[in-house]
């Protein structure tokens, strides 16, 4: 799994799709464990952009300067 490459969206996605598969109740122990490990990485990985998303909106609020705000901006701050 590719950090980079997967948005928040698409974890949230995947870990839906992994939750069903579960849900399922047919599966084998190791394809079990598999999945329970992927969808461990995949809420980390949802948890750092959402902790991520919440401290970019703290500084834009904070700042009343909405528009004015680049991506640099942002990478400073942490």
């Amino acid at each position: 799994m590719n950090k980079k490459r997967l948005n928040f969206e698409k974890s949230l996605e995947r870990l839906e799709a992994i939750v069903s598969e579960m849900e399922k109740a047919n599966l084998d122990l190791d394809r079990s464990l598999a999945l329970f490990v992927e969808g461990n990485k995949l809420v980390k990985l949802c948890l750092e952009k959402l902790s991520e998303t919440k401290k970019k909106i703290k500084i834009i609020t904070s700042s009343g300067k909405v528009e004015s705000f680049k991506e640099q901006d942002f990478e400073e701050k942490f």
